[in-house]
């Protein structure tokens, strides 16, 4: 999947414009203060998502007034065929309880699966893995 890349230099553009409750849980987000690293407007496909998780494929969103809830449904369905879970949360919620919503990331956070871990083999291994080769 090749992204495009004026959503890359829109999300640039947004990264730098945040708006004030964003930015508020930005401080909490950023610099891996709950145990993961998370980036802000992150670009998935044809979608900009305000924070993402990317060892546990998991997005969240400050739900403003910019879109439907229709919209958002459709939204999410489509970032979940990528295997991202979304979590959405208010500006209200977050302007009047940042605690709550901290306690319900850090809760998605421990039950989501790592991303990317790797199965583990149950093959024996020879020497250092490799065999002759006559």
């Amino acid at each position: 999947m090749t992204q495009d890349a004026r959503l890359l230099i829109h999300a640039a553009k947004m990264r730098h414009e945040g708006t004030p409750i964003e930015v508020i849980l930005w401080r909490h987000l950023s610099r891996s203060q709950l145990g993961h690293k998370f980036r802000r407007q992150h670009v998935i496909d044809k979608h900009i998502v305000d924070f993402f998780c990317p060892a546990k494929s998991l997005a969240i969103e400050v739900d403003g007034l910019i879109h439907g809830a229709d919209e958002m449904r459709q939204r999410d369905n489509e970032l979940g065929t990528y295997g991202v879970h979304v979590l959405h949360f208010s500006s209200e919620d977050i302007a009047r309880n940042m605690e709550g919503v901290l306690i319900r990331i850090q809760e998605l956070l421990a039950h989501l699966p790592d991303r990317w871990t790797a199965p583990t083999s149950t093959l024996p291994l020879k020497g250092r893995g490799l065999s002759a080769i006559p």
